[in-house]
C-alpha cells in the first residue's frame, strides 16, 4: 500500500472533513488537543519526524523554517522579529488549512509567515516567545476559524510589506475591500456581531485606517467597537472572558483617538471600567516628605506615590509583562481622565499638569510600543507638557529634582522631533545652574522622583550625554 493512499487522519475521516496531513498532528487535532492518528504515512511527512514545533513556508525552491526550540535558546535579534533559521527539511506545514482568499496561495503563505514571525512581535514585543506571545497562541487560532479576522490579519502583514517596498498597495487594498465586506456580514448577523473575532477585526481595521491617515473611518470603527463592548457588559466584563481582546480594544482605541475611550475603576477595583492591577491596590499612599515643598494637586500626587511604591519596592516591582501593560493602561487612562485644574492657582496647576503629562510619557516609555504606535498620542501629550512648562520657565522649579525629572522625560520623548530642542535647552540650563557633570548626577535626581531601571534607560541617557559633553 502506498504511503500517500490515506488522505486524512482518523478524526478528520470520521468527521468527513478535509485533512491538511500535517505531522505529527493536523490542524484540527491541534485545535482540539486530541491525538492525531494516521493509518498510512501522510504526503507531507519526512523519513524522520522531529520533536520540534516548526513553522515552514515553501516559496519556489526555498524553505524557510521557524523552529521554536532553537528560538528559545537563540538570542533575540530585535524586538520585532523572530529567530529565523533556514533548513532543507520541514515536515510540518501550517499553511495548508485556512479560510479562502482571492490571493494566490504563495502570497497567502508568505503573509501568514510574515504575520507569525514579525507582525505578532511588532504588536506585542512584551513577549518574544513563539510559545506564549498572545498573537501567536491566542489570536492566530481565531484567525484560522474566522474569515474576517483572517483577512484583517493578512492585511496588517501585507500593509507592512508594501510600506517597506513603497510600490503601492495592490494586495492591501484588495484585502481591505474583502475585510470590510466580511466584517459587515458578521455585524449584520446577530449571532456573530459581538464575538471576540468581530471586535478584534474592527479594532484592527481602526488601527489600519488611522495609520493610513483616514481618521474619520478609524473613529467610526472605534465607535462601533465601543457599542459592542457595551453590549458585552463593559470593558471589565470583557476582560474577564476575553483578556487579549479587552486589552487591545482599550489600548488601541486610546492611541488612535488621542484620548481615553473607557473610564477606569477606582483604586480598589470597584466599577466597570479599566481596572488596576493588584500591586496598585496594595500600594498605600502615606504622606511623603519628598514632595512637601511642592504644591501638587492631591489626585496627581496620589498617582505618583502609588507608582513610586510599586516601582521602587522590590516586592512590588517584579511585574510580569502583562502586569506592566495593565498597569500602564490603567495609569495612562487615569491620568488623562483627570479634570482640568483651577486657573485660580496658576503655579500649582502648572506644576501638577507638568507632572501629570510627564508621568504619562514615562509610562509610555517604559512600556514601549504595543499593539500600535503611541507616537500620535505622545505628540499630543508633549504639546500639553510644553505649554505648562512655559508657565514655569525661569522659576526655581526647573532646577529642582522634580523639574529635572520632567524635563528629562520630555527630552527622551521628543528625540528626533522638532520639540527636542526646547527640552534640551531647559536641561542644559538646569545642568549649568545646578552643576550637573555626569549621568550619575542626573540619575540620582531621577531616582528621587520616579524611576525603574529598564533596557530603555539609554533613551533617557542619550540626551543628557549630548549636553554634558558639549
Amino acid at each position: 500500500m502506498r504511503a500517500t493512499l490515506r488522505r486524512s487522519c482518523d478524526a478528520c475521516a470520521k468527521a468527513k472533513h478535509g485533512c491538511d496531513l500535517r505531522t505529527p498532528r493536523c490542524s484540527r487535532c491541534i485545535k482540539r488537543k486530541t491525538n492525531c492518528v494516521y493509518t498510512n504515512e501522510p504526503l507531507t511527512s519526512s523519513p524522520e519526524t522531529s520533536g520540534n514545533s516548526t513553522l515552514a513556508v515553501r516559496d519556489n525552491e526555498e524553505v524557510t523554517a521557524l523552529t521554536l526550540r532553537e528560538r528559545r535558546s537563540a538570542p533575540a535579534h530585535s524586538e520585532s522579529s523572530a529567530w529565523v533559521l533556514n533548513t532543507t527539511d520541514a515536515s510540518f506545514d501550517p499553511f495548508d488549512s485556512y479560510p479562502p482568499t482571492r490571493l494566490p496561495r504563495v502570497h497567502v503563505q508568505r503573509l501568514i509567515y510574515h504575520f507569525l514571525s514579525s507582525i505578532a512581535f511588532q504588536y506585542y514585543p512584551l513577549d518574544l516567545s513563539m510559545e506564549s506571545n498572545p498573537f501567536v497562541v491566542s489570536w492566530w487560532p481565531l484567525c484560522l476559524a474566522d474569515p474576517a479576522l483572517f483577512h484583517v490579519s493578512l492585511q496588517t502583514a501585507s500593509l507592512d510589506e508594501e510600506l517597506r517596498a513603497q510600490k503601492g498597495f495592490p494586495l492591501s487594498e484588495m484585502l481591505m475591500m474583502d475585510s470590510v465586506a466580511l466584517v459587515r456580514r458578521k455585524i449584520e448577523d446577530s449571532s456573530e456581531a459581538f464575538h471576540d473575532e468581530t471586535l478584534n477585526s474592527v479594532v484592527t481595521l481602526a488601527a489600519i485606517e488611522h495609520g493610513k491617515g483616514n481618521i474619520e473611518a478609524s473613529r467610526m470603527h472605534i465607535d462601533g467597537v465601543k457599542r459592542m463592548v457595551s453590549v458585552r457588559g463593559g470593558i471589565n466584563d470583557l476582560k474577564s472572558t476575553s483578556p487579549l481582546t479587552a486589552r487591545m480594544v482599550s489600548w488601541v482605541s486610546m492611541l488612535v483617538t488621542g484620548a481615553p475611550q473607557f473610564q477606569t475603576q477606582d483604586d480598589f477595583g470597584f466599577g466597570n471600567g479599566i481596572g488596576p492591577i493588584l500591586q496598585w491596590q496594595l500600594a498605600s499612599t502615606p504622606s511623603e516628605k519628598t514632595f512637601d515643598d511642592f504644591d501638587i494637586d492631591p489626585a496627581v500626587l496620589d498617582i505618583l506615590i502609588r507608582l513610586r511604591n510599586i516601582l521602587h519596592q522590590p516586592q512590588l516591582s517584579r511585574l510580569t509583562t502583562t502586569e506592566l501593560h495593565d498597569l500602564t493602561c490603567f495609569v495612562v487612562h487615569k491620568l488623562l481622565l483627570l479634570p482640568p485644574l483651577s486657573p485660580a492657582m496658576p503655579k500649582r496647576a502648572a506644576i501638577s499638569e507638568c507632572l501629570r503629562y510627564a508621568m504619562t510619557l514615562y509610562m509610555l516609555a517604559i512600556h514601549g510600543t504595543t499593539y500600535y504606535s503611541h507616537a500620535a498620542l505622545a505628540s499630543v501629550i508633549v504639546f500639553q507638557l510644553k505649554s505648562h512648562l512655559t508657565t514655569l520657565a525661569g522659576t526655581d522649579y526647573i532646577y529642582g529634582p522634580l523639574g529635572i525629572w520632567v524635563v528629562s522625560i520630555g527630552m527622551a520623548a521628543t528625540i528626533g522631533t522638532m520639540d527636542y530642542q526646547c527640552f534640551k535647552e531647559l536641561a542644559g540650563s538646569a545642568a549649568t545652574r545646578v552643576g550637573l557633570h555626569t549621568w550619575e548626577d542626573i540619575l540620582v535626581r531621577l531616582e528621587s522622583i520616579l524611576w525603574m531601571r529598564t533596557r530603555r534607560d539609554e533613551v533617557f541617557r542619550q540626551g543628557w550625554e549630548e549636553i554634558l559633553t558639549s
